[in-house]
């Protein structure tokens, strides 16, 4: 391999100097994360399977419920992977686990084998692909980790917008199982595809303006383990917390617009579509946002959106539309602003050598929010008899995450050793 003459690796990427090549790994790994967010148009799915294998609608949730449980499970097992076989064939492994998951539930006959092919197998192929396109991303965007993976996960949070709506044409004119199979083909076509394009930077590969700064920033080193230390907790905390607040919300976001505000399903449908957008749109500035501030002050101002957002709610009354969709607005925002904080902290903390194994096990913290945050809402709406009553631990927890990010959220400084010291 060339190289440059201050020294840097000469690389091509697209035919381009990886500096500018670099760039089409963004929207590449949209691409792929939008296919996976059609996890989130599950609900498009549902009357249809309902009516043609006469199911309730608690058993229709079951293999959305499963697939996010398997998508939160795999994430840190593909993470040790991804270094061992490669981004490429991680990537193809995981595109073609994904289709088979859609391909397999157009011919399920009953909600078991639904559960286990959209639910176990879709799942599983999302939580094995999720991570990729982050880890190549934050590989050959050292100088913009926040703004990289902030631009390349908004392709998960957009996905409901193009996905639900073309799921929904395609029921209309084929039917439910038609469609199912056309999404999977799809989803493994340009899975594959965009596999055979991912590629990973030499190692210690920067841009070159930032090849002096890095090298003189390097006055610390991370922790050994991971598990050991303190930051850790803090952000498994903090992300939980805030996964918890937005999926709480996001799942209950319909029917508290139809409940406490009155709106009929047609407007909630479409203020969903906005919420949704919200959600997009933030993980870009909440990246951005990392790259340029200390992390506890970026969770702070999410958990006061929180606050806020809990306070409009815990008021609201019946007709007071404008107060529910600036709440609700707020609620996703912040949830795409963890997905975006989350990984690029996790860059920031600890060793990026080990990103896909670290943020796989951070990832976890996901999983634990969705789970509590899913069943707790369900339960104290059975409890009390509105969804009004959820805002209130959903703000305790929100003043909680305050705490912890001010305690706990700061990176801890391991000085370097010299080499005689490691050799004693």
């Amino acid at each position: 391999m060339s190289t440059t003459t201050d020294g840097a690796p000469k690389i091509a990427l697209f035919g381009l100097p990886a500096q500018r090549g670099r760039w089409f790994f963004i929207p590449l790994g949209t691409i792929v994360l939008l296919c996976l967010g059609s996890v989130y148009s599950w609900s498009i799915f549902r009357p249809s399977l309902e009516s043609d294998l006469g199911i309730s609608a608690t058993e229709s949730i079951l293999p959305y419920t499963f697939g996010l449980v398997f998508y939160a499970a795999l994430m840190p097992i593909a993470g040790f992977y991804i270094p061992r076989i490669g981004v490429r064939l991680t990537t193809a492994i995981g595109g073609i686990v994904v289709g088979l998951g859609y391909i397999l539930s157009s011919f399920a006959t009953h909600i078991g084998i639904l559960v286990f092919t959209y639910g176990v197998i879709g799942g599983t192929g999302v939580g094995i692909t999720y991570g990729i396109p982050m880890v190549v991303v934050s590989r050959w965007f050292p100088d913009k980790k926040g703004l990289a993976l902030g631009l390349t996960i908004v392709g998960f949070g957009l996905s409901p917008l193009i996905t639900a709506p073309l799921a929904n044409q395609l029921i209309a004119a084929y039917s439910v199982r038609s469609t199912l199979r056309i999404f999977g083909i799809a989803f493994t076509a340009i899975i594959l595809a965009i596999a055979m394009t991912l590629k990973l930077p030499p190692k210690g590969w920067h841009p070159r303006e930032t090849i002096v700064a890095s090298a003189s920033s390097s006055i610390s080193t991370y922790p050994k383990k991971l598990l050991q230390s303190r930051s850790f907790y803090g952000l498994w905390l903090c992300y939980a917390i805030g996964t918890l607040a937005g999926l709480s919300a996001i799942g209950i976001s319909s029917p508290v617009g139809q409940e406490t505000i009155e709106i009929n399903a047609t407007v909630a449908a479409r203020s969903v579509a906005l919420f949704a957008l919200c959600n997009g749109v933030s993980r870009p500035l909440f990246g951005w946002l990392s790259d340029r501030f200390k992390p506890h002050y970026i969770a702070i101002l999410s958990y006061v959106a929180i606050l806020i957002a809990c306070v409009l709610m815990v008021n609201a009354r019946s007709g007071q539309v404008a107060t529910y969709l600036i709440a609700f607005c707020l609620f996703w925002f912040c949830l795409g602003g963890w997905l975006a904080m989350a990984p690029t902290i996790t860059l920031r903390f600890f060793n990026p050598d080990r990103y896909a194994q670290n943020y796989g096990i951070v990832f976890t913290a996901y999983g634990a929010g969705a789970l509590i945050g899913t069943l707790v809402t369900g339960r104290i709406r059975d409890l009390f008899g509105a969804y009004n009553y959820v805002f209130y631990p959903i703000g305790f927890l929100a003043i909680i995450g305050i705490v912890v990010a001010c305690l706990l959220l700061k990176r801890e400084r391991f000085p370097e050793r010299s080499s005689t010291a490691s050799r004693n």
